[in-house]
């Protein structure tokens, strides 16, 4: 066996210490996150639905963002920190995590949804703020790896919707300087070893105005995190999941980004399924777009990150 093999498989044989060592919830930040120190806004947690067997909790108002951890029962030292949609006006606690997490558990993968934060919720440099989020979770796990039983050049971002262009914005942004560094963690990379991106938007059309003065943060983000390609750059290998019958983000979305990667030589794979509308994630897919995640885990054998 490799010793990479080999190594991972030890790893897997001590899980219960290894896992054990992990927080359930771990904050981002040691203090207040960087320009949200003057907020006094307080969490907010809506059920939007009337089916107790089914529900679908939203945050708002987030001013502490965490990763939640959710174990697999024998981990192979792979991480995937997975980011739930909601337009950056919302979080979809319920509907693109748990089934997420427990897919990924099963694969061996330790999950850690991504609680960010949102750009309309007063923050100082507002457009800025998820990506934070984003790009600070992956130097923490990256910082905590060793203790952890995790494998540092393994940490892939999984991202829906709003949480696709999140994905994709690190991906694409992740050593672009938008906080100070606040301790050893901010030293080590941002980048992901790999990217999952569900039906997300690539942000704003067309050419970039003379002027973006009077934009609300939300189209600032859109302009600022637009997913263009950087000559010579070469991204991590990337999945991207689409339906064609999307009503809320244009499959059209998902050919600028495969070609963004296509264009500087990175590995991606894409998959446009006829119908399956927006949303859907694992625990709403009907037909055959619920095949993606086993298509997703085939990738992950094929690009060498799973075992």
């Amino acid at each position: 066996m490799h010793l990479r093999g080999l190594f991972f498989s030890l790893i897997g044989s001590l899980s219960v210490t290894c896992a054990a060592e992990i927080p359930d919830v771990i904050p981002l930040w040691p203090g207040a996150a960087p320009g949200s120190e003057q907020l006094t806004i307080a969490e907010r947690i809506t059920e939007r639905s009337t089916d107790p067997a089914k529900p679908d909790r939203i945050f708002t108002q987030i001013v502490t963002p965490s990763l939640s951890v959710h174990r697999p029962e024998k981990p192979n030292g792979i991480a995937v920190i997975v980011a739930p949609g909601g337009g950056y006006q919302r979080i979809v606690i319920d509907k693109e995590g748990p089934d997420t997490s427990a897919w990924l558990n099963r694969l061996g993968i330790t999950a850690f949804v991504l609680k960010y934060r949102l750009p309309g919720e007063g923050h100082e440099n507002a457009k800025d703020v998820a990506l934070q989020d984003a790009q600070r979770a992956m130097r923490v796990i990256r910082a905590h790896a060793a203790e952890w039983g995790l494998d540092p050049a393994r940490i892939g971002f999984l991202g829906y919707s709003a949480g696709g262009h999140l994905s994709a914005s690190l991906e694409f942004f992740f050593d672009r300087k938008i906080y100070p560094p606040i301790d050893a963690a901010d030293q080590l990379s941002a980048r992901p070893d790999f990217s999952v991106l569900g039906y997300a938007p690539a942000g704003a059309r067309g050419p970039r105005p003379a002027s973006l003065a009077g934009l609300t943060p939300r189209q600032l983000l859109d302009w600022d995190y637009k997913i263009e390609a950087t000559p010579g750059v070469k991204y991590p290998p990337t999945f991207i999941l689409q339906a064609d019958d999307d009503p809320t983000v244009n499959p059209q979305n998902a050919a600028t980004i495969y070609l963004a990667l296509k264009q500087n030589g990175t590995p991606v794979e894409m998959h446009v399924f006829r119908r399956g509308g927006h949303g859907f994630g694992i625990r709403d897919a009907k037909g055959p777009v619920t095949h993606w995640p086993d298509l997703c885990a085939e990738w992950m054998k094929e690009i060498g990150v799973l075992h």
